[in-house]
Parts: C-alpha cells; sequence; structure tokens
C-alpha cells in the first residue's frame, strides 16, 4: 500500500506528514526521538482500515522545532491542535506509541473537542526516583564535533538502547528483553536523530517532564484505551496507574499483534471521514514520475514560477545545499529525500537527464541547472557507506566532507591536491548537513559517473 508524503505550513513552521490508506482518519503520533517513518509498516496495515495520518512532531523527522528551546509539553500539545486546523481536520481518533501517546493525553486534556477517541501504546508512569535520573542523565547535548566524535557517542547509546532501559544504566537490574545488534534496525534510529540534532531534548525533554495526569474517575471524557505487550518497557507500567474514568481502559495483551487489532477495533468505532482535501504547502512537495528506470516520488522545493531554473545538486549532496529562493531544486533519485532507482543506479547521463527533464516540465521550470562534473574516480570518491555493527560507516563519512574541503579529490591529500578554503567551511554544524546529505545519497556512486561521462 503506497505511503505518500506531503508538507503543510503551521504558522511559520513547516511540518511533514506522511498519509496512507481509505477510510476514516486516525492520526498517528510518533514517540521521540523518533519520526512518522516508524509507522510505515505500520500504516501500511491499518490502511486497509482508515486513512493514516502521521506528522512529524516539532523537531523530529523533517518538521521544524519549536521556537522555544524551553518548550513544555502544552507547547507540543498546542502546535498538534494548530496542525489540525492547518490539515483541516476538525475532530478525529488517534494512536500515539510511548511519548506519542503522552502527547495525546495532554492534548485531549486540553482540547477535548479535537477527538472521538484515543489508542495509546504504553503509558509512562514514572516513579520520582526514575524522573530524577530522566533528568540528570537521558538527555545529553548532541552538538557536532570537528573530528566527528560525536557520531561515536550516538552510535553506542541508540545501539545500547536496546539492552539496557533507561540506555545509562548498565546494571544487570536494567537489562531488558529485546536486545539486538542488528546494524540496519540501529541506522534507521541513528539517521533520526542526525536529523534532529540538539533538538531531539526539547520535544523529548517536554514529554519526560510532563506531569502523569489522567482524568478523575467521575470525569467525563472521550473514550482512551492503553495497552502494553509483554516485551514493552513499559507493560510494568500499566498496573502503575490510577482508577481511571468509566471510558478508559487499561490492559496488557501479550504480542504487538494483540495489541494492534485491539485498537484497530477500538479506533473503527469512533474514527471520523477524512476531508474533501488536507492541507499541504504550494513551494515544497514529492513529484510523483514514471521514467524509463525509474518510477517514485522526487522530494522538490522552491516556488513553481513558470521558467524559473530548475536547479540540481552535485553528486553526494542534495537540495537543501542549494539557493531555493531564485529557483526550484529537486533531490534526485537514490538522493535526499526523493526514492530510489526501480533497480541499479545508471551511470549514463541520458537516464539521469530523462528524470531531470521530466521533472523540469511538471515543475514548469526553464532552464537547467546542472552542477560541474567531479573531480576524481567515483569508485574512490563515494566508498561503501552501508552500516555496519561498530557505526564505522559514520566517522568515515564525516571524514570524507570534511577532507573535501581541503583536498580536491578528497581522496589525495597531497600538496598537489590542495584547494583554498575559508575557516568556517570547516564549522561542525555546516559539516552536519554535508554528512548527512552525504549518507542519504545512495546512487552517489552512479550520479558521478554520468556527470564525467560527457
Amino acid at each position: 500500500m503506497e505511503i505518500t508524503r506531503h508538507f503543510v505550513d503551521v504558522g511559520s513552521r513547516r511540518v511533514h506528514y506522511r498519509r496512507c490508506g481509505t477510510g476514516p482518519v486516525v492520526l498517528m503520533v510518533h514517540q521521540s526521538p523518533r519520526s512518522s517513518t516508524e509507522y510505515e509498516a505500520l500504516m501500511r496495515t491499518w490502511g486497509a482500515n482508515f486513512t493514516c495520518i502521521a506528522p512529524d512532531t516539532p523537531g523530529f523527522g523533517q518538521s521544524d522545532p519549536l521556537p522555544d528551546a524551553d518548550a513544555t509539553i502544552d507547547d507540543f500539545s498546542d502546535a498538534l491542535v494548530d496542525l489540525l486546523d492547518a490539515l483541516g481536520l476538525e475532530k478525529v481518533a488517534a494512536y500515539g506509541f510511548h511519548s506519542g501517546g503522552t502527547i495525546l493525553v495532554n492534548t485531549l486534556k486540553r482540547a477535548p473537542q479535537r477527538f472521538t477517541a484515543l489508542a495509546i501504546g504504553g503509558y509512562a508512569i514514572w516513579t520520582e526516583e526514575e524522573s530524577k535520573a530522566f533528568s540528570e542523565s537521558y538527555l545529553p547535548p548532541f552538538q557536532p564535533s570537528g573530528y566527528g566524535e560525536h557520531l561515536t557517542w550516538l552510535w553506542n547509546r541508540i545501539l545500547e538502547q536496546t539492552w539496557f532501559f533507561p540506555w545509562f544504566d548498565t546494571r544487570k537490574e536494567a537489562r531488558i528483553g529485546v536486545a539486538h545488534a542488528d546494524p540496519v534496525r540501529v541506522d534507521a534510529v541513528i539517521r533520526e536523530m542526525l536529523d534532529s540534532g540538539d533538538a531531539y531534548r526539547v520535544g523529548y525533554g517536554a514529554v519526560l517532564r510532563a506531569p502523569r495526569e489522567v482524568p478523575g474517575p467521575d470525569d467525563e471524557t472521550r473514550p482512551v484505551l492503553i495497552l502494553a505487550y509483554t516485551a514493552d518497557v513499559l507493560y510494568e507500567h500499566i498496573d502503575r496507574l490510577p482508577t481511571l474514568p468509566a471510558q478508559w481502559e487499561a490492559r496488557k495483551v501479550a504480542t504487538p499483534a494483540d495489541q494492534q487489532d485491539q485498537h484497530i477495533a477500538h479506533l473503527g468505532a469512533h474514527a471520523c471521514p477524512p476531508p474533501a482535501r488536507l492541507g499541504e504547502c504550494a513551494d515544497e512537495g514529492f513529484l510523483a514520475l514514471s521514467c524509463e528506470g525509474f518510477s517514485g516520488r522526487l522530494h522538490w522545493r522552491g516556488r513553481r514560477d513558470a521558467g524559473k531554473p530548475l536547479a540540481i545538486h552535485a553528486p553526494g549532496s542534495s537540495l537543501e545545499l542549494l539557493d531555493t529562493t531564485s529557483a526550484c531544486a529537486i533531490d534526485l533519485p537514490g538522493h535526499g529525500l526523493s526514492d530510489d532507482w526501480s533497480g541499479p543506479a545508471p551511470t549514463d547521463r541520458a537516464s539521469w537527464m530523462a528524470v531531470i527533464e521530466a521533472a523540469q516540465e511538471a515543475l514548469g521550470c526553464g532552464e537547467i541547472l546542472l552542477p560541474p562534473a567531479p573531480l576524481g574516480d567515483p569508485e574512490a570518491l563515494f566508498p561503501d557507506l552501508t552500516p555496519d555493527r561498530f557505526g564505522a560507516y559514520l566517522t568515515r563519512a564525516w571524514s570524507i566532507v570534511r577532507a573535501g574541503k581541503m583536498f580536491a579529490p578528497w581522496y589525495e591529500a597531497s600538496a598537489a591536491n590542495a584547494i583554498d578554503f575559508a575557516p568556517e567551511a570547516l564549522d561542525p554544524q555546516t559539516l552536519r548537513i554535508e554528512h548527512r546529505a552525504l549518507l542519504r545519497s545512495r546512487a552517489a556512486k552512479a550520479w558521478a559517473s554520468a556527470c564525467q561521462n560527457v
């Protein structure tokens, strides 16, 4: 089942969301520090019953952060209501897992008229001791460092989060039953942390500091079903809940499948039809194209004024590194936020130009602004960056980006290949964006070959 991706402006912030399926609407709010990416498999399943709408919450995924670095859970709840307004959703049934559920419960308290029902997967009720430990150790600053040291910390922090909960507590008593060392699964979370940067502390911190209040047993409220399966770290928290209102129910289940089935039944009884059209911004989105060798969606950005140039990024880069104030730009297949080629990425120029020209026509652009061909051997310029067990691919990519500021090609570190650069080119925040673009460039080697094959 196809998942589409969209952007919508909420005041001065841009919010990214995914959509899948048909039928009544279910809003899906992800946990921190993840993004709506974590719901892709669930959306394809639930899409048979619902129109699933999964936004990236502020500061996560591709959504802009809130302006206040001290934002509270109330600020995140108000931002969610503002998003419903921007999407054109008067009221919805909603699902949230872990911190996504905390945001929803708080938003229900502040704006009960916007919801018909909630389904919550795991609801945390922290003890005073746990809250103290979280506030002191759970959210250290995450700032890029000049030589990429922050990436070593990040890899091990995300990996060991599946071994211990909380991740920094390595006592035997803190071991959890979902331990693994799968590089692909760790990498999925790593990339979301790289998207958020230090903003992860704002959203995650707001949830961790949020009061764990539920309505009193005699209060009138919307129906809420809280479930936790056996392997969930919040499984025992079901027993910590106070006496709930008559419209609320909390119980333990055996498996994630049991939780999903019961939540589907609960939400299905309360979900509302979708609006005729969901809100969407006019200067960024995902363009559906079908050409020989490529059938998918390209991420684009810029005002679609007739005849405006179409800027194309260099191999290993993305549109976020281009100026889109005077041109439209796209992420090429296998780069940035765009889909991959249907098969192996081609190395002939004609195949790439066919996609570029199709995007030019669809966006109503004029002149195509191509990047210069890169210097060097594509095989050496873009080595394999497949996630490995120890996260070495992350620091390898960082070193490539840093060396590329000093030498051309980057792998020829000699006086003869030295290039001039301004000191600010090595600013860690600048390197951070280029590093992320390189990690997203699955087809960089092929595009480099195509650029050289003139």
